[in-house]
């Protein structure tokens, strides 16, 4: 079993990706990240400051560690918006992994605006970008993006923050077998079992932000996450039996001797 997450040209040795909103600190995000064994955390730069070094700069509370930074584009609502908000980013930080987002309904569900972000992903596809798409659970869209030049695709499990874990678990068996590149369980992750669930499903990583950093314990619910994304790998990769409408006996009945 390979614990390697190939995303385009870049290598995790974690399947498990956070977030860096809603905490009460860099501090704490910087502990909670570290127990959670990720490597990569999602970072809307139109929030939180990574570029400014005159001021607290949560790049720097990372310096010392082998977490990469993964610029989202939380807060767009239009295509342009995001290729502009990349393009820049990329030119103050050199990043080029990016996770792209173009939110449709700003209001109540924010469910992305698929049209949008296809179109975002194609010309930042052609600026040299490794981009993760953030999309709804839908497999034509993401074959769309996947042909759009995504290298992940990155369907929610339920609405942003909610923490209603994976409410449509046949789509994301339908969206492994549309892509061939890897599939980010993303969005309403409430707990480490809803992590497990995602990649029993066959999901390659999950990304979850609100389950950590709102829980009672931002660090122990972020190792909760890490031995979950973990467990459900090896699930997966193990093999489960056929689910069955009748009981069938653990131990064999022929030769029972009396």
């Amino acid at each position: 079993m390979s614990n390697i997450l190939k995303i385009g040209k870049y290598e995790l040795n974690s399947r498990l990706i956070v977030g860096s909103g809603k905490y009460d600190s860099f501090q704490t995000t910087l502990d909670a990240t570290l127990a959670s064994g990720s490597e990569l955390i999602t970072v809307a730069v139109r929030r939180v400051n990574i570029t400014d070094p005159a001021q607290e700069n949560l790049m720097s509370y990372f310096e010392n560690t082998n977490v990469k930074f993964l610029p989202n584009s939380a807060g767009c609502t239009t295509a342009e918006d995001a290729i502009t908000l990349f393009r820049l980013t990329r030119e103050a930080t050199g990043i080029d992994l990016i996770k792209l987002e173009v939110i449709g309904d700003t209001a109540k569900t924010l469910y992305p605006d698929v049209i949008e972000t296809i179109k975002a992903c194609e010309v930042l596809a052609k600026d040299g970008f490794t981009i993760m798409a953030y999309t709804n659970d839908d497999p034509i869209i993401a074959k769309r993006l996947e042909d759009a030049g995504a290298h992940a695709i990155m369907p929610l499990a339920s609405p942003i923050g909610s923490g209603l874990g994976v409410q449509n678990r046949f789509n994301v068996h339908f969206i492994k077998e549309a892509v061939s590149v890897p599939v980010i369980v993303d969005a309403g992750i409430g707990c480490a079992s809803d992590a497990s669930i995602a990649m029993e499903l066959g999901a390659d990583g999950v990304l979850t932000n609100t389950a950590i950093a709102q829980a009672q314990n931002p660090m122990m619910m972020a190792e909760a996450m890490k031995h979950a994304v973990i467990a459900g790998r090896m699930s997966y990769e193990a093999g489960r039996i056929a689910k069955r409408p009748f009981a069938t006996a653990s131990s064999p009945v022929d030769g029972m001797i009396f």
